[in-house]
């Protein structure tokens, strides 16, 4: 995979809003936000895409999603938030580095496409 820029956030060469991390992930504030709250949740090893994550990665999926509800309690949107995860660039991906989309502080519509 190449390098990315939330390969650069994490080893923190470029400035990040990050609201958590641990061994496996680091959640940030999206820099474009698409809600009143928009963060990332993304893995400190290297996936592409969620496709290509494979079943050797099954804990590290159920982490991201725990990561997920984790933040969205954290900044105020527990009650009511979106997960996204873009899946190839006909899905909207833009970075080919696995990220979880946290969306809240608004009513969401559906659906969404």
């Amino acid at each position: 995979m190449s390098e990315t820029i939330f390969t650069k956030i994490i080893r923190r060469e470029i400035p990040a809003s990050i609201i958590f991390e641990d061994d496996l992930c680091v959640a940030f504030r999206d820099i474009a936000p698409q809600a009143p709250v928009h963060l990332l949740v993304v893995p400190k090893e290297p996936v592409a895409d969620l496709a290509s994550a494979g079943r050797s990665r099954e804990s590290l999926l159920g982490h991201l999603l725990q990561v997920s509800a984790k933040v969205a309690e954290q900044e105020g949107i527990g009650r009511g938030f979106r997960v996204v995860i873009n899946n190839g660039a006909d899905a909207g991906q833009t970075v080919f580095h696995l990220h979880l989309h946290v969306l809240g502080g608004r009513a969401m519509d559906w659906p969404p496409g």
